[in-house]
């Protein structure tokens, strides 16, 4: 049941980037329409099909997405702007209630997740699924303007969209060629084990600046766990469940760090066209590098 039930999402990513891939190609304006065409095209057949496919298969997909980007042919191009006036009308009318179908989202998803067997990865297909059409209701938007402005969403991201994917995968391949092992035995020479406080620290702050570097705290969680959270914390005792969950999110910390997470803060440069490329960054770090002392103690105080 969950298995299909995330086919059929997966399914229903790959039609909306097979339908970005089609607009791309009819971009007469941008200079790369083909390969920005045949990234979402590749990027459509990976994400509905990928199950399906040999991984060698999927593997070259990946790289001839890379070499399209090393020779800059994935473009955005020219998108059909918002209704500006149509987006006045709804804001006036709707106020604050414009945050509705994102909390929508956000219960939809949990509760799905806390109170079913389908799990957060269906659950946040499902609570998609349902802000969309709570945003449509809610906006009166007609079936066209839905199209136009969710492929100009999806294109604005341009290649940035598959960085998460490829991050992950990363960590997992760091992970089976003993990275974690070979950084563990680097720290265990430079940092004694021991100390509750200092090893805390040290995986907190191991997995921020990870983050910061890889771009994703998925791709750094699996290395940094291994190699400091295991042995610097664990080891000495503290609750795995706990020492994990604040772990993921001191990782989150660097994200808000990084122009490598490129979808969170490279993205929004774009889409609001800024002049400073790291005008979001600056913006948030001064609260990420407080949340990570939150972190820090949180995990002090909660794990042993």
């Amino acid at each position: 049941m969950v298995n299909t039930l995330l086919l059929i999402l997966y399914a229903l990513i790959g039609v909306v980037m097979a339908i970005a891939g089609i607009e791309a190609f009819r971009a007469k304006d941008n200079p790369a329409r083909i390969g920005t065409g045949l990234f979402w095209e590749i990027m459509a057949v990976i994400f509905a099909f990928g199950t399906l496919m040999p991984a060698m298969v999927v593997g070259v997909l990946v790289v001839i997405i890379g070499i399209l980007a090393l020779f800059k042919q994935i473009q955005i191009g020219k998108i059909k702007p918002v209704d500006g006036a149509h987006a006045a009308t709804a804001a006036k009318r709707l106020g604050g209630w414009v945050f509705v179908p994102s909390v929508v989202l956000a219960v939809v998803s949990i509760g799905v997740a806390q109170f079913t067997k389908l799990g957060g990865q269906v659950g946040i297909g499902i609570g998609a699924a349902v802000s969309l059409i709570v945003a449509i209701i809610m906006t009166k938007a007609p079936g066209k303007m839905v199209y136009n402005d969710t492929q100009r969403m999806v294109r604005s991201v341009g290649a940035a969209g598959i960085l998460p994917q490829l991050l992950a995968t990363l960590g997992a391949v760091f992970t089976a060629a003993g990275v974690g092992s070979l950084t563990a035995k680097l720290l265990a020479g430079l940092f004694p084990t021991g100390s509750h406080l200092g090893g805390v620290i040290l995986y907190c702050v191991a997995m921020a600046l990870f983050t910061i570097i890889m771009g994703n705290a998925f791709a750094a969680f699996a290395v940094i766990t291994a190699a400091v959270g295991i042995p610097f914390v664990i080891a000495q005792g503290a609750n795995p469940a706990i020492v994990a969950a604040i772990g993921m999110t001191s990782g989150y910390c660097g994200t808000l760090l990084t122009p490598m997470a490129a979808n969170f803060n490279s993205l929004p440069v774009a889409l609001l066209e800024m002049k400073d490329p790291l005008g979001v960054i600056k913006q948030q770090a001064p609260i990420a590098i407080l949340l990570l002392i939150i972190q820090i103690g949180l995990m002090y105080f909660l794990a042993f």
